[in-house]
Order: structure tokens, then C-alpha cells, then sequence
């Protein structure tokens, strides 16, 4: 019945092979062409992106030299030969023994252990978990069993 109905449909609508193959064909190159321009969207979004992640990896290397360049001045600003430079610049002199005064602090040891604030002792190792889940359920069964039982020893009071 539903063939006969799609086949007298068809032939009344001259829907005939050459129409068919016409119209498949038509079909085939509009899918072709929405494929082809979503297959093209893709690719040039992803090369934007991969030009956009070179740009940052140059970036990236960029500001890592210049990092590098910033060490290196650090460092060669905090050379012993530069801070003595600056120093005397500075009209400072090193210290010789006569310069240098020592006080006596009463009740100082120096050779104590004792800190001044005491440290923190370590805390005791955290227990172990040994639960199970068999042992767990026994537990809430026997919560939910003595609320039964102790619902039935209530006395109702007229």
C-alpha cells in the first residue's frame, strides 16, 4: 500500500530518472559546497590561532632575554669589586678591630639551645581510616532501627 502510494506520487509529480538524478546531483554538489566552506572556516581558524601562539611564544622568548639581561646587571651591580667602588664613593671605610665595639648583655648565653619563640612540636600521626562500607551501612541500619524501636516504647499520654 505505501509503495504503491510513493510510486503514484512520484509519477504524478514527474518525478521521473532524468529529474531524479538531476536533482541528486544537486543535492550532492549544494552538500559538497556547505561542507567544503565548513571544512575551510576550520582550517583558517586554525591557522590564526597557530599564528597568534607564535606570536606568543616569540613574546614569551622575547621577555625571557630580557630577563636575562636583567640577572646579568644585577649581578654584576652586586660584585664584590662594585659594592667596594661604591663604598668609597660612599667615604666609607672598612672596619678594623679598634672600630668595632662589643656589648655584654647580662644573662646572655650564647651557646644555648633554647630558641625564642618555641617551635612548633609536630602533631600527632592522623589515625588511619579503617571503615568499610558493610561497616557503615551496619551502623546507620542500627541508628534507624533503635528510632523504630525507641518510637514504639514512647508512652502516649491520653
Amino acid at each position: 500500500m505505501r509503495q504503491s502510494w510513493l510510486n503514484h506520487a512520484l509519477r504524478r509529480s514527474g518525478w521521473r530518472p532524468q529529474n531524479q538524478v538531476v536533482g541528486l546531483a544537486t543535492l550532492g554538489v549544494a552538500l559538497a559546497l556547505i561542507l567544503g566552506a565548513l571544512y575551510l572556516s576550520q582550517l583558517a581558524s586554525i591557522a590564526g590561532m597557530g599564528r597568534e601562539l607564535e606570536d606568543l611564544i616569540a613574546e614569551r622568548d622575547k621577555l625571557e632575554l630580557i630577563n636575562e639581561q636583567l640577572r646579568a646587571e644585577i649581578a654584576n651591580f652586586m660584585s664584590v669589586p662594585r659594592l667596594l667602588f661604591r663604598a668609597q664613593q660612599l667615604d666609607f671605610i672598612a672596619a678594623g678591630p679598634e672600630d668595632v665595639e662589643y656589648l655584654i648583655i647580662d644573662g646572655y648565653n650564647p651557646s644555648r639551645a633554647d630558641t625564642v619563640a618555641p617551635l612548633d612540636e609536630p602533631d600527632d600521626q592522623v589515625p588511619v581510616y579503617e571503615e568499610t562500607f558493610l561497616g557503615w551501612l551496619q551502623q546507620q541500619w542500627d541508628a534507624l532501627r533503635n528510632q523504630f524501636d525507641n518510637f514504639g516504647v514512647r508512652e502516649v499520654s491520653p
